[in-house]
């Protein structure tokens, strides 16, 4: 199969590969830059542990086709940190007990994120709403949300902007 080229942006850096053209976003994430807090739990967009930033909006990197993300903009967990610094969400998310076995954790956080981004002040509804393609089997739920409400009304600064 004839190997298509790829420009695009992963957590700020540009990447300029050659890749199968039925190469999907989580693999090339996965396999080809070895961002691997990127989880593949079902592989048909129903659990979100795929889940990334493209272009500011939460999706399931299950399925989309590397070559779709031509041009953008992707950020993974790996993106959200400063260094050793913890984003803001991630460290509420600690601070709040909202990562148990940790699978559903980046998919979870990078959910919230585009939340945040796109509503810094969301009501409980909204936050729910946001996670509702991010399954867990550990914490129930609440006190991910009690994560998300902590860092929605923390000073923000430009943390967001990341995304």
């Amino acid at each position: 199969m004839k190997k298509i080229k790829l420009d695009i942006t992963v957590n700020g850096v540009k990447h300029s590969l050659k890749v199968d053209p039925n190469l999907r976003l989580l693999d090339l994430l996965r396999e080809e830059l070895d961002l691997t807090g990127t989880k593949e739990g079902c592989g048909i967009g129903e659990c979100g542990a795929c889940t990334v930033i493209l272009d500011g909006k939460a999706v399931n990197s299950c399925l989309i086709l590397a070559g779709q993300c031509a041009g953008r903009e992707i950020v993974t967990i790996e993106g959200l940190s400063d260094g050793e610094k913890l984003h803001p969400l991630q460290q509420a998310f600690l601070d709040h007990g909202a990562v148990q076995c940790g699978f559903c954790t980046p998919g979870m956080i990078l959910s919230a994120a585009a939340l945040l981004h796109a509503n810094p002040a969301p009501t409980e509804d909204e936050i729910r709403v946001a996670i509702s393609g991010n399954l867990c089997r550990c914490t129930g739920y609440t006190q991910i949300v009690e994560a998300v409400q902590a860092a929605a009304g923390k000073d923000k600064g430009d943390w967001w902007l990341q995304i």
